[in-house]
């Protein structure tokens, strides 16, 4: 008897591919926001140094494929912010209060328990002597880590979608990759892969439980 489309549908997805900031984490924006007053900086500080600022792009860029290290990008970033903002563990100061977000964790676990084979896909801000991952609790839920400081590739550049699909050892088709950034979506989506925007985290994970017939209860 043929199977239901959304039956059949759902089991030929075999793979889910999670960014991090602001899919496994809560959107960190609020957080920078306090921490940029409690250093006496603007509150958009942060946000305008790593992105509007031209050597605070290039350094930031850098950071992801691993040109420089974490420690001389926290040097050469606090000098951007202000000759007052110490430099020591900056990455760190700005993002230990960013809350990890449970129940994408959550849908994470359940996906892997439902036999889908789980790859993180994280344009990297550095691992030492901050290491958001390890903060987080998340490292171990996957099978596959694509970090971009580690293969010299950053979201968008197609490669590292192509390599994330080589490393899981799936087709593009079966695969659904999530991120917050709407940018990161489009090469993933030409490979084939289905892809979903992270918005807030009740919506995105509603959308990925329909996606993929799993329920991301948390645990008490």
């Amino acid at each position: 008897m043929p199977q239901p489309v959304e039956t059949a549908d759902r089991q030929a997805k075999q793979g889910l591919i999670l960014d991090f900031a602001g899919v496994l984490t809560a959107n960190p924006l609020a957080v920078h926001r306090a921490w940029c007053e409690s250093e006496g900086l603007p509150p958009e500080a942060w946000r305008a140094t790593l992105n509007d600022d031209p050597e605070g792009r290039r350094l930031y860029t850098a950071l992801e494929i691993g040109e420089i290290g974490q420690e001389e990008w926290n040097k050469r970033t606090a000098a951007l912010l202000g000759a007052h903002v110490a430099p020591d563990n900056l990455m760190g100061r700005a993002w230990a209060t960013v809350p990890p977000a449970r129940r994408m964790a959550a849908l994470a676990r359940a996906a892997k328990s439902a036999g889908y084979r789980l790859a993180l896909l994280s344009n990297s801000f550095g691992t030492n002597p901050f290491n958001p991952y390890e903060q987080a609790g998340i490292w171990d839920l996957f099978d596959v880590h694509v970090i971009s400081e580690q293969v010299r590739i950053a979201k968008p550049d197609p490669a590292i979608y192509e390599l994330t699909l080589e490393r899981l050892g799936l087709p593009a088709q079966a695969c659904v990759f999530v991120d917050d950034h709407p940018r990161n979506l489009p090469p993933a989506e030409a490979l084939g892969i289905i892809t979903v925007l992270a918005t807030d985290e009740s919506t995105t994970v509603a959308e990925l439980e329909a996606l993929l017939g799993v329920s991301a209860a948390l645990s008490v």
